[in-house]
């Protein structure tokens, strides 16, 4: 047999062993709400070549391919356990199964690693909570892609309505169409179908009440079997207290805003001060995706080296609040052709830092070029740092917080050399270290950090809904502190 033909007879067997996880993976987040991963990556409703080169994208943050033939035999031990809902990260099984020298099986040691999911420790599957979409441009509409992926187990969250204003003819065929195709982030996983006569969008099983409504006063969501709805504002038309106290209608319990809050509306960046949230805080606010982006390896290099002060230069793709070609806009620059021109912007990212990271003293000061791409952006976080270091043992550190730190859903690491912007569309991280473009000199660290801006953004959005409507579930084994 030739070399070729064995590395094709090795793609066959890893093949096969792939097609076999999807129904054990399928049937563990449908009857028990629980979510397999591999280093924090989800596998759910994934293909087989999708699994494949998720254990293959291993080799990037570990140093070493991960194999289906090691990750297969502790999932199979998953399925002979009494779950609860969990986020279960098979990698990390693996990994540590590795270093643990006590000589248990696979089965003693899975069952031990994820026993808070099990017994009389295992949280109960709640019921649904309901969400409503207030607007449905571009974040609002990966939401949604977001919600009807996660309804999937029939818990969790449940995306009841979106309220929109009345545009022309074919509205609700129109805005199902851009749901269901985009450019940018492809074709929706899945079917779409309308009922015009009930102004409904069915995604996936999932029935979505359209909303017309021009004032967010004027709507009674419990009319539409809404209830203790927790109401997601992607417009950013209101950003302080008092706009957004006006969705707190009959059915909606908390609003949670996707842009900058203004005042003391707290800015919320999940894995940094989601924990700070209170029980009974009806308001709050994501901040902005550079800020997403920034603070948590802002906080990984805090809490290793000190931070003294900082600057933060985005390179950021351009949005629709600019003009497709040069014409008036309430912004000098903005007005200015956005597919034809780098544009100098201001970014409230940097000040914002002082509302995620209280605790941070050190200056961090910001400024933004919007740029001719449709989405991902890049921030350049150039840190003096309160102690001296290497570029090796940053690296190290912000390898090993991507992997097993409490940050690791928010901070990726990849070591590809020819990584470009567009390879990040999908990134379901708030940022990824580019490990071939940072420097470090002494005291000084410069991080380049990726971030789909549309769509990593959007996952952060969802890890604080989940949060404050009580289904966040824990993930096992337990990230290190």
């Amino acid at each position: 047999m030739t070399v070729n033909e064995d590395s094709f007879t090795d793609w066959n067997n890893r093949e096969e062993i792939a097609e076999s996880m999807i129904p054990m993976i399928g049937k563990l987040h449908r009857e028990r709400d629980v979510t397999v991963l591999l280093h924090s990556r989800s596998l759910v409703n994934k293909s087989v070549v999708s699994i494949l080169k998720t254990h293959r994208f291993a080799r990037q943050i570990a140093g070493e391919e991960l194999s289906v033939t090691e990750t297969l035999p502790f999932l199979r031990a998953l399925t002979t356990l009494d779950l609860g809902p969990s986020q279960i990260d098979i990698g990390m099984l693996a990994a540590t199964y590795k270093t643990d020298d006590r000589g248990l099986s696979v089965e003693e040691f899975t069952a031990e690693a994820v026993a808070g999911a099990t017994g009389a420790d295992k949280i109960e599957r709640r019921e649904p909570r309901d969400v409503v979409l207030y607007g449905f441009g571009r974040i609002g509409r990966l939401l949604a892609r977001l919600l009807i992926e996660k309804a999937g187990s029939g818990n969790g969250l449940r995306l009841r309505a979106i309220v929109v204003r009345k545009g022309g003819g074919q509205d609700i065929v129109k805005r199902a169409s851009l749901l269901r195709r985009d450019s940018i982030h492809g074709q929706f996983q899945g079917t779409i179908t309308v009922d015009e006569t009930s102004d409904k969008i069915i995604a996936n099983g999932n029935e979505i009440k359209v909303i017309y409504s021009d004032d967010p006063t004027s709507v009674d969501y419990t009319a539409y079997g809404i209830k203790d709805a927790i109401l997601i504002d992607n417009t950013g038309k209101w950003r302080d207290r008092e706009g957004l106290s006006k969705h707190l209608r009959p059915g909606i319990e908390k609003v949670v805003l996707t842009a900058p809050g203004k005042g003391d509306v707290p800015n919320i960046v999940h894995g940094v001060n989601h924990d700070t949230i209170k029980p009974d805080e009806q308001i709050l606010s994501c901040a902005s995706c550079t800020t997403n982006a920034i603070v948590p390896p802002l906080k990984a290099m805090a809490d290793e080296y000190g931070v003294q002060r900082g600057h933060v230069e985005t390179i950021h793709s351009f949005t629709n609040d600019q003009n497709l070609l040069d014409n008036y806009h309430s912004s000098d620059r903005r007005g200015r052709s956005a597919p034809l021109n780098m544009v100098i912007t201001e970014t409230g990212a940097a000040s914002a830092v002082a509302k995620a990271l209280p605790d941070l003293k050190a200056r961090i000061t910001g400024s933004s070029i919007r740029v001719p791409a449709p989405n991902v952006s890049i921030a350049i976080l150039n840190l003096q740092l309160e102690s001296e270091t290497t570029r090796e043992e940053v690296l190290d550190h912000l390898r090993n917080v991507s992997l097993t730190s409490p940050l690791k859903r928010q901070i990726d690491f990849i070591s590809a050399p020819d990584a470009v912007s567009s390879d990040f569309i999908g990134s379901r991280h708030a940022s990824i270290v580019d490990a071939g473009a940072t420097k470090v000199e002494g005291d000084n660290a410069i991080l380049y950090l990726w971030y789909d801006n549309e769509f990593g953004y959007s996952c952060q959005v969802i890890r604080v809904v989940q949060h404050v409507s009580g289904v966040e579930y824990p993930t096992y084994p337990a990230p290190a502190d």
